[in-house]
């Protein structure tokens, strides 16, 4: 089974991390209903703007806390490179 860390950004431009099993279903529970995190619940709609696969449970809370320690502008990085990875440059 595949974990994945991801970034979720808010309705009001903040970013999100987590992690999970199932993207589509996890995004889904962020945006209705009351599985999403309490920080999201306010800030709705969620966008998904980033993801990383990871082996296992372990690695992907070890990335997930790796990923929170970083300021904004360096998060904001993380989404500029890895769009640039997915846009061929």
């Amino acid at each position: 089974m595949s974990w994945y860390v991801y970034l979720l950004r808010c309705a009001d431009g903040s970013l999100y991390a987590g992690i999970t099993t199932n993207l589509a279903r996890r995004v889904d529970e962020h945006n209705r209903g009351k599985a999403g995190a309490k920080y999201t619940r306010g800030r709705r709609p969620v966008v998904l703007v980033w993801s990383e696969s990871v082996a296992d449970r372990a690695s992907a809370s070890r990335r997930e806390r790796a990923v929170k320690a970083l300021g904004r502008e360096e998060k904001e990085k993380l989404l500029r490179s890895a769009e640039a990875c997915q846009n061929g440059g």
